[in-house]
């Protein structure tokens, strides 16, 4: 029993791989997020103002 406590507490506590989808999947939603907002109606004040040009154009 002593064996598998001590292999049992080597383990991380959280995959590593999680981790790591859980940070791209954030910064794909962030990503997403921003293009989609920079392509929505423009607040009042903004009507007229250009668009980035890193942001591509998506029509209706």
């Amino acid at each position: 029993m002593n064996i598998l406590l001590q292999v049992a507490s080597n383990e991380p506590h959280f995959p590593y791989a999680a981790t790591a989808v859980l940070g791209l999947g954030f910064i794909a939603a962030v990503t997403i997020g921003s293009v989609a907002w920079y392509n929505s109606k423009r607040p009042p004040g903004w009507e007229n103002k250009e668009r980035p040009d890193i942001v591509p154009k998506v029509d209706k």
